[in-house]
């Protein structure tokens, strides 16, 4: 299983990226579908998850600002930010948990929001 992440990139405070996160491989069903983010020199932390049937969860830091979505027919997930701020810079990490619970990590994406 192969988890490819992109839209990551630099952006000025307040702007807008849109992250998305593509399965491929033998995976024959996804359960949870997330995005985890590291800063340098500190832990990796979730961002948002969503379930197979659409249920979501989101850190405090990040509720208002940052939507998940996913589209099951295609084995994607996305992570749409608006109003980034300075503190949201970090690798950007997407994760699944297959139906039967194994865990897959994508390869990172640097967002970077500074003027």
């Amino acid at each position: 299983v192969q988890l490819q992440a992109s839209g990551g990139g630099l952006v000025q405070p307040g702007g807008s990226l849109k992250l998305s996160c593509v399965a491929s491989g033998s995976i024959s069903s996804i359960n949870v579908m997330g995005w985890y983010r590291q800063a340098p020199d500190k832990q990796r932390d979730v961002v948002a998850v969503i379930s197979s049937g659409g249920s979501t969860y989101y850190a405090d830091s990040v509720k208002g600002r940052f939507t998940i979505s996913r589209d099951n027919a295609q084995n994607t997930a996305y992570l749409q930010m608006n109003s980034l701020k300075p503190e949201d810079t970090a690798v950007y990490y997407c994760n699944i948990v297959s139906a039967i619970g194994s865990h897959y990590w994508g390869q990172g994406t640097l967002v970077t929001v500074s003027s």
